[in-house]
């Protein structure tokens, strides 16, 4: 909006300076040629000395803070604009032209008495000097604004690269730990892990380099995951993946999902008393939503809020970055239901 703004007071000054310049054919009178060439000298001039400054004395010395080196470069071009006009009406003798001119229409004028100094000619250039620095400020104010939204760019895309590096190390480890103890007591069941692994790894590594993936990718990945958790778990663990038929396959960020399932499968099971965890998918329009429940043990209490710490504010943090002001994000760590509850609601437009 601003780049067109400034294109269009470019594009009025030099219009009008060109109206300014052209007035006198509305005299009643026609002018000799020597006249038509000094107005068009002293466009050009102007038009020289607004994008000089705007260009070049601004940029480079004024806001240098070089503030009495750009007066007095405004004072010599203000002088130079003076000694070129009075040179040119010397050299086209156009002030006794314009006595005679003068006299044929009644007027009487002593050429001897025209002044060596045009004021109309330094008002005009002090005029292109104002406006050139108003435009120069707001091309300043402009190039901060697009420098601002692309430093602020480069930073989430920063934070996201870091905030991803936190949550993968930390997820596969899990998983890693997992297959390890399976080893032992089931090799068959642990060279499975370790394709369902390598799946989900190439999800990671190359599914998500672009920071975007797709809904139906994330789902699957999710799905893969708790696969592979279910791997460790007794009878005595319920869990519920309840998908939403037919999701519409959105584009949208990868892994937000993570955190939340991961932190329900390290706190929300017990090899000893009977427990559960719930995981919904479902979707309104463009409004996704995901609910993770799961049951707490007072033996994993004490850690339960520190450990899902990182995860949680990781992700908080993601959806800041990428969904600002789209997504409503809830947790609610009941101590009498002995539930931890997240629901994300996530608008996708």
């Amino acid at each position: 909006m601003l780049k067109k703004v400034l294109f269009s007071v470019h594009f009025l000054v030099l219009l009008g300076l060109l109206v300014f310049t052209c007035l006198p054919l509305t005299w009643q009178v026609t002018l000799p040629v020597q006249f038509w060439i000094k107005q068009g000298i002293d466009y050009c001039l102007w038009i020289g000395i607004f994008y000089l400054n705007l260009n070049f004395l601004v940029p480079k010395i004024l806001y240098k803070s070089k503030t009495l080196v750009f007066i007095i470069l405004v004072l010599i071009s203000l002088a130079l604009m003076v000694i070129l006009n009075h040179l040119v009406d010397n050299w086209s003798n156009l002030p006794a032209l314009m006595q005679n001119l003068m006299r044929q229409h009644g007027r009487r004028n002593n050429v001897d008495n025209t002044p060596i100094v045009d004021f109309s000619i330094i008002i005009i250039t002090l005029i292109m000097f104002g406006i050139s620095i108003i435009i120069a400020v707001a091309q300043k104010i402009r190039n901060d604004q697009i420098n601002g939204q692309t430093m602020e760019k480069e930073k989430i895309s920063s934070e996201l690269s870091f905030l991803k590096a936190q949550i993968n190390p930390h997820f596969f480890f899990n998983i890693l730990h997992t297959i390890y103890g399976l080893t032992d007591t089931n090799p068959k069941t642990a060279k499975e892990s370790i394709y369902t692994l390598s799946q989900m790894m190439r999800y990671v590594l190359y599914e998500t380099k672009n920071d975007m993936t797709t809904l139906q990718k994330e789902v699957d990945f999710i799905d893969g995951y708790i696969q592979l958790m279910q791997l460790r778990l007794n009878d005595k663990v319920q869990v519920i993946f309840d998908k939403q038929k037919q999701l519409k396959n959105i584009d949208m960020a990868p892994m937000l999902f993570l955190p939340f399932v991961e932190n329900a499968f390290k706190h929300g099971i017990s090899n000893i008393h009977p427990s559960y965890i719930f995981i919904g998918i479902s979707q309104i329009g463009q409004t996704l939503q995901i609910e993770v429940r799961n049951s707490v043990f007072p033996e994993k209490a004490e850690n339960l809020e520190e450990s899902n710490g990182i995860g949680l504010v990781n992700t908080k943090r993601r959806l800041d970055l990428i969904y600002p002001g789209k997504y409503n994000l809830l947790v609610n760590d009941s101590k009498v239901e002995n539930e931890f509850n997240v629901l994300l609601k996530l608008n996708l437009i």
